[in-house]
């Protein structure tokens, strides 16, 4: 063997062995990638909670006399209450619930945090999602639920506790002449499809593929997630309507549940009109009505119906 063969043997077996290196590697980080979540989350439209999702929310957790669950009442006024009434409705399903209302300073205190640390589910109530954000962004209790849904956990919110679960996070609020807020039922709330209109700010960030709204056909919030979806096509948009719940799996991939349905709005192909024009628009964006039945792979948009 010559020295320039030998000199190429020497250079194939490198490329070999560092081809087999690379090979490892990544399957080694595809294997953490699918091992950092093992927890579901249940992302419910608001409205009337069907038992049927309740009890699924209870099954998620371990199931009767196994289920522990926290529930967090910080999004409403009188959050201690409701609270309080939704850890009754979970024991009677047999779990185990404790209703808490705690300030940002006591969601920061190792104590607090450390009564989630054997919980299998939480819970947030309705109201209003930066009441709700306010209290935990940044504590020691916010990271112990990440830590819980990636050890497991079931995470679930209605309504306001919907809207919590991606980041950004849709506030509620549009920029009106005047800033004045309409009643989030009202007919005069949210008339354009328009940049810059809708308030968002961080949520936290357990949906990481789309940002939430909620009550959505029941309160025809079409313009508002619209308009979101264009300002930011690199999030799908999905609007929950009440008494619907979204089913996210550890692997990613979404079930609807519950009696209506889930819509999502996917602009990442589009053609979006650009920042400084007078009208925002595009081409090509995809929406899809999913019934309580459908499945939905985020990562390639395809959609099943039930049968």
């Amino acid at each position: 063997m010559t020295a320039v063969s030998r000199a190429a043997h020497v250079l194939r077996c490198i490329a070999l062995v560092f081809g087999l290196t690379v090979m490892a590697a990544c399957v080694i980080a595809s294997s953490a990638l699918a091992q950092a979540v093992r927890g579901h989350l249940l992302i419910v439209g608001g409205g009337p909670q069907p038992q049927a999702l309740v009890q699924k929310f209870v099954d998620l957790a371990g199931g009767a006399g196994h289920a522990r669950i926290v529930v967090f009442g910080m999004a409403s006024e009188d959050g201690k209450a409701g609270a309080a009434e939704k850890a009754d409705d979970l024991r009677k399903l047999g779990a185990h619930a404790l209703p808490l209302y705690i300030t940002h300073e006591e969601a920061d205190q190792d104590s607090v945090a450390h009564l989630l640390d054997d919980a299998t589910g939480v819970w947030f109530i309705g109201g209003d999602q930066v009441k709700l954000t306010r209290a935990l962004l940044g504590t020691r209790t916010e990271r112990a639920i990440h830590e819980r849904y990636r050890a497991g956990a079931v995470i679930a919110g209605t309504s306001a506790g919907a809207a919590v679960m991606s980041s950004p996070m849709i506030t509620g609020d549009e920029r009106h002449p005047g800033g004045t807020r309409p009643p989030s039922d009202s007919s005069s709330a949210f008339m354009t499809i328009a940049r810059d209109n809708i308030v968002m700010t961080q949520g936290f960030g357990l949906l990481t593929t789309a940002i939430v709204d909620q009550h959505f056909l029941r309160r025809r919030r079409h313009n508002r997630l619209v308009s979101v979806v264009l300002e930011d096509p690199r999030h799908l948009g999905v609007g929950i309507d009440e008494s619907t719940a979204l089913l996210v799996d550890p692997d990613g991939t979404w079930t609807v549940l519950g009696e209506s349905a889930a819509v999502v709005y996917d602009a990442r192909h589009a053609t979006i009109t650009p920042p400084g024009a007078p009208v925002l628009g595009e081409t090509g964006m995809v929406m899809q009505v999913l019934p309580a039945g459908s499945t939905y792979d985020p990562r390639t948009g395809r959609a099943t119906l039930p049968r």
